[in-house]
Order: C-alpha cells, then structure tokens, then sequence
C-alpha cells in the first residue's frame, strides 16, 4: 500500500465542543500575539543594544526568535481551526508542519542547555569565562544546536513518509506530530513507537536531567559567594529554571506515554507550544534589570529620534 491512498488528513483539534470555539478562536489570538510581540521585543531589544554581546543574552535572541518561530508552526493553524467546520490539512503541509515543530521546538532544547552551560561557566568558572565563551564558541553553540535539531527532525520525517497511510485519517491532535501519525498507519508501528520514545523521549530525559546537574552544580557553588553575588546569579539562574521546567516536564510527558494517552498530550502540547514560549519573555525580563534598562534605551531612544 502507498500513501497515495490518503492526500489529506483531519485534524480533530483542541475539543470538539461547539460553543467553546469563538472564546477559544479569540484566547489563542491574544496568546499568538502577546508571543509574537513578546519575543520579538526582547530579540529585538538584544539585537539593538549591548547586551548582545554578553552570551547570556545571545543566546536568549536566539531562544527568543526560535520562540516565535516554533509557535508559528502551529498556532496560526490552530487558530484559523476554530473558525472552520472541517480541518483539513494535506498529507505534504502535515510532514512540513511535523518537521518544522520538531526543527524549532529541538533547537531550543539545545540552546537551553548552552544557556545552562553558560551560566555554569559564569559561575563556576568565572576567571576562564570570557575565553569559555568566547563569541566563537557561542556561535558554534548555536550552529550545533541547529545541526542537531536539523538531524532530529529529518529522522522523524524519515520514519513517517516510509508508512502506508491507507485510512482513517483523523488525527486526534491540533497539529501533526509523530505519535498521533503512527496510529493512523496501516501496518504494525509498534517498533517505530519505541525508537520514537528511545530517541525524542531519552532526549528530552537525558536534556533535562542534564539541565537541573547543572543548576545544582550552581546552586551550589553560590554558597561560597557573598550574599550580593548570591542573589544576582540565583535571579538570573531562576529564570532559567523556570523555563525549563515549564519547557521540559510537558516534553517528557508526551514523548514517554502511558498506555493510551494522546488527550493528555494535546493538553501538555498546549504548554510548550503556546504557553510556555508567552511566559519566556515576562519571565527573562520581569527579575532582571539589564534587560528593562535596555529596553529603555533601545525603545525610548527611537522614540527620541521620531521627536526630533
């Protein structure tokens, strides 16, 4: 059987309740805008002021940019949804947007832990940190984490276009991902099912497990350091952790599943698609004066220019 059987799939979307769908249309069009505004203010920011010369604040750009991206993959489809009767997607856009999500979302797992990686050296290592984290090494940081996620998506790609898709083809999700795919394939996916969970679920297992190494590695060390240096790195390492966990634990629930739990993973989806990346920039920003005193700059200064 080829997949030539099925060119389109439906989508079956958040909830299948009616009445909730105009609230709904009009909740996550806020939540799309203040995403997009968000992050692009703090890229923007960095991208216009000093601060992108520090490494933190480098790779927050890019976590930012990839933010905006990563949610664009799905939420203007999502939206647009609510508003249409049938939610059809073809059988290329559904890989495309598969591809995409993993692209992104993969990304900004390994700039997390660059930034997590930067702070260690920061505080760990602080007479080393400049030659640490020279600007070189932040881009190669950024252009492994790309590589990789690029290799991550392809494999997921790889594994779907080799299956027939001969029908039913609900897809009992709001976009498409790989676990909700493999259900709807004609044959046996159940070795494909454990190579997902081995490869994006130990990935996500392993990231994190790393990640919160690294944080305690810090905390840690923080003990020895005055109770002013103590507090401004535990403000910017708690935003990071932050982040992550709210990133992460959704991850590890929707890629290490329970028996039979896709409804639950449209909810933890919801977290690191659309929640997650609206609460990154309020939680970068609020605790941390650099990034306010340069918005300042950046914006009240062109604000000046259009004056005069």
């Amino acid at each position: 059987m080829g997949h030539e059987n099925i060119t389109e799939f439906i989508l079956l979307g958040l909830f299948s309740d009616e009445g909730t769908k105009a609230a709904c249309f009009i909740l996550f069009s806020l939540c799309y805008i203040a995403i997009l505004s968000g992050n692009l203010l703090i890229f923007l920011t960095i991208k216009g002021s000093h601060l992108s010369e520090q490494p933190m604040y480098f790779f927050l750009s890019y976590l930012s940019f990839m933010d905006v991206c990563f949610t664009s993959t799905v939420a203007p489809k999502l939206i647009t949804d609510f508003l249409v009767q049938q939610k059809i997607i073809s059988y290329n856009s559904c890989l495309a947007q598969m591809f995409y999500a993993h692209f992104f979302g993969t990304t900004e797992i390994f700039i997390l832990v660059a930034m997590a990686y930067d702070r260690y050296a920061a505080i760990c290592r602080p007479l080393h940190y400049v030659v640490i984290m020279s600007r070189q090494v932040c881009y190669v940081l950024v252009m492994a984490s790309i590589m990789g996620a690029f290799i991550h998506s392809i494999l997921q790609v790889l594994i779907i276009i080799k299956l027939p898709f001969c029908g039913p083809n609900q897809i009992d999700h709001y976009f498409c991902d790989v676990f909700p795919l493999l259900k709807l394939a004609c044959t046996d996916t159940s070795l494909l099912v454990i190579v997902i969970i081995a490869t994006t679920g130990v990935l996500s297992i392993l990231t994190f497990v790393a990640l919160v190494i690294s944080y305690i590695i810090i905390l840690l060390t923080l003990r020895t350091r005055s109770s002013e240096g103590r507090r401004k790195a535990l403000s910017t390492c708690g935003s990071h952790i932050t982040v992550v966990f709210m990133f992460f634990l959704p991850l590890i629930f929707t890629y290490v599943p329970t028996a039979d739990s896709v409804s639950d993973d449209k909810v933890f989806a919801l977290f690191y698609t659309m929640i997650a990346p609206m609460f990154n920039p309020l939680i970068y920003t609020l605790r941390n004066t650099d990034m306010k005193n340069a918005m300042k700059k950046v914006w009240c200064r062109s604000k000046l220019f259009e004056g005069k």
